[in-house]
């Protein structure tokens, strides 16, 4: 059973970069559930939408995909013939403990798509012809001028008729909407019993690791590296998803 979220519960004389590491693994599931308004809907309806695109005999790429929760979804949802799944973390901790995860969902279900985990830096796939690509909140992580070269990349490999699946934090260009917006994810995060000290700290802790765009910013890269319709279909507060078609 994952532990409670207490990993800034007490003061730190310097708080940390933000790593995910053995204890965000050890915490993470109650960690994101409490952090991003909107989450386990984004996650579930991913696995739908993805049957909706999920083409005959091509990948379906969970990027980022920490302990799998995309990916169970994935395999939940789409039944289409010859498809598999392939999550790519970068995380030694996340891909050990996904592992575990997916071979449990195995025990649980019958006739789920077969998975491939990978431990690999998703700037530097290769990359197998894909219909479906799940980037939920992983671009962020990327640095910025690196951004549109991996769209790039998704979308030499995505096949007529597939999607990248994009979700993200967003930032917002007018400064009362974004004022406005963050407030209430504050309101969010301490209704979720979250401490000021632990919003303080994790603030400073992942301030310097993710980056967030405006939404305009992912639609304007997202046109640019060669997708032709970008859609969104879901806000919660200030986390967005989007879909990208080629």
């Amino acid at each position: 059973m994952p532990d409670s979220d207490r990993l800034f519960a007490q003061p730190l004389a310097q708080v940390p970069d933000f790593v995910f590491n053995e204890d965000v693994v050890r915490v993470f599931p109650d960690m994101i559930k409490r952090s991003v308004p909107g989450y386990p809907a984004i996650v579930e309806n991913l696995g739908v939408l993805a049957g909706q695109f999920a083409k005959p005999r091509t990948a379906l790429y969970d990027l980022g995909a920490s302990l799998g929760a995309v990916t169970q979804a994935l395999r939940r949802h789409v039944t289409t013939e010859g498809c598999h799944v392939v999550a790519v973390d970068n995380s030694a901790a996340m891909v050990s403990r996904c592992s575990e995860y997916l071979k449990a969902q195995d025990a649980m279900f019958q006739e789920l798509l077969p998975v491939q985990v990978i431990e690999a830096d998703i700037l530097q796939l290769n990359w197998q012809p894909a219909s479906v690509v799940a980037l939920n909140f992983t671009l962020q992580f990327i640095a910025p001028e690196q951004r549109l070269a991996l769209l790039k990349a998704i979308r030499q490999a995505l096949v007529p008729g597939g999607a990248l699946l994009l979700s993200e934090k967003l930032r917002f260009a007018e400064g009362a909407d974004q004022a406005l917006l963050n407030d209430l994810h504050l309101a969010f995060k301490r209704a979720n019993g979250y401490s000021e000290l632990e919003i303080a700290q994790k603030r400073s802790a992942i301030e310097n690791v993710m980056k967030p765009d405006s939404a305009e910013e992912h639609r304007e890269r997202l046109l640019a590296a060669g997708f032709s319709r970008v859609v969104p279909w879901f806000q919660c507060i200030n986390f967005a998803s989007f879909i990208a078609l080629p």
